[in-house]
């Protein structure tokens, strides 16, 4: 064990990037104790004819759940039902991983609204973020 003054002499630096041997050490942690992340990655893109980006959808499933991560529709695509059809096939992509939810946040109010009308409930906010708004979480069980 580390005594308290052994700690203060531990050197502190403030790296420009990531570290990958910090991820893999509480990867590691983690595992040992809640069981293997089994991180998946998900990407659905939609593109109109002429090929054109007009929504996608970014996401990771892991411990039977799918984050998704990010979901957007072209401003002039929306309200003609893209979301809801990559929210649909995220959902079957999901239950064929043997994912037991979806979880999601946002800070958008419509968004929020969209999520509800697809099935999801409030799992939680964090009010003031971004400052003025809120971040909320939902959840959609798959069983």
């Amino acid at each position: 064990m580390i005594k308290k003054e052994e700690i203060e002499k531990i050197a502190l630096s403030v790296e420009s990037e990531e570290s990958s041997e910090l991820a893999a050490r509480l990867g590691e942690a983690i595992a040992g104790q809640f069981g293997p992340r089994d991180e998946t990655p998900l990407c659905i893109v939609a593109r109109d004819p002429q090929g054109t980006l007009a929504g996608g959808l970014n996401g990771a499933s892991h411990w039977r759940w799918l984050y998704v991560r990010h979901l957007w529709v072209e401003a002039s695509q929306r309200g003609r039902g893209l979301g809801r059809r990559l929210m649909a096939e995220a959902e079957r992509l999901a239950k064929d991983r043997g994912c037991v939810g979806i979880y999601v946040d946002t800070f958008d109010p419509q968004a929020a609204a969209f999520y509800q009308n697809l099935g999801f409930t409030r799992a939680g906010e964090i009010v003031g973020f971004p400052p003025g708004h809120a971040r909320l979480f939902f959840r959609k069980s798959l069983r």
